[in-house]
């Protein structure tokens, strides 16, 4: 079927499915998208279509690239919405963060490699080398999940300087790490079970827990205050919610109590 643009394209104007089809998204996306005050359309006087001009087309690439990024809906309203926002900088940010994820996945696939050589008999891998790829996926995933909130209170500088330490973090470090994690995660489970959150194995979580974070915050940023605060904004937060959920049922909450009494001792 050929598909024949309307007369308000031609003029830089798109009806529901003509912007559907020149972006990939769905109608229903859009029509979402209306419904959320995320983008508005305008109207058609002549048939009271939804219309996109210039304006909007421009909006929808900007939600495109922050949803590219791993930001939920509502908080890219609120930075489109903002009177002073900066759509040039915006891309330059977006262009900076796309480049350091263009660098994560070469180091990974650099990684898998060699590790394909190495299982295959073609050369050896070091334990550094092991470790590299996964590490920074790692920071990778940590910015998602807890990016704003800390640089909001610590600065991009001091954050960037502690990302650029975990990727040369030594291995020994790493699996230092990689078991406070891990136990954190088995102690709190023991713990909701049993329903106590000042009980030993809570005490054993919040323990682990701040132990775990302390690998990723600044240098002794992991105050009693500072934890306390955290694990009661992931009460508020879903996305740092359903972390925990996955965890054990209202782990999240479970958590925060424990901290509480944690620190209260």
């Amino acid at each position: 079927m050929v598909y024949t643009l309307s007369r308000e394209v031609k003029y830089g104007m798109y009806t529901v499915k003509e912007l559907a089809r020149l972006t990939g998204l769905t109608p229903r996306t859009l029509r979402y998208y209306d419904g959320i005050g995320l983008l508005r359309p305008g109207r058609s006087r002549e048939n009271d279509y939804r219309l996109y001009g210039p304006e909007e087309v421009d909006r929808l690439q900007q939600i495109l690239l922050y949803r590219a990024l791993g930001l939920p809906l509502e908080e890219i309203r609120r930075i489109l919405d903002e009177p002073d926002f900066d759509r040039a900088g915006a891309l330059r940010e977006h262009l900076g963060r796309l480049r350091e994820r263009r660098r994560e996945v070469e180091q990974l696939i650099c990684t898998v490699r060699a590790t394909l050589e190495s299982i295959e008999g073609g050369t050896s891998m070091t334990d550094q080398e092991k470790f590299t790829g996964m590490k920074q996926q790692v920071i990778r995933e940590n910015e998602a999940a807890y990016g704003q909130e800390i640089r909001e209170k610590y600065g991009d500088t001091a954050v960037d300087a502690h990302n650029r330490r975990i990727s040369a973090m030594p291995q020994q470090e790493w699996e230092q790490m990689k078991r406070e994690e891990e136990g954190y995660k088995a102690a709190l489970r023991r713990a909701a079970e049993a329903g106590d959150p000042s009980g030993a194995d809570a005490r054993e979580a919040v323990r682990l827990h701040a132990a775990w974070l302390a690998h990723y915050w600044p240098e002794n940023a992991v105050t009693p205050q500072a934890h306390a605060a955290m694990t009661a904004m992931y009460t508020q937060d879903p996305r740092f919610a359903a972390y925990y959920e996955d965890i054990v049922p209202g782990g999240a909450v479970f958590l925060d109590k424990a901290v509480s009494a944690y620190y209260q001792a």
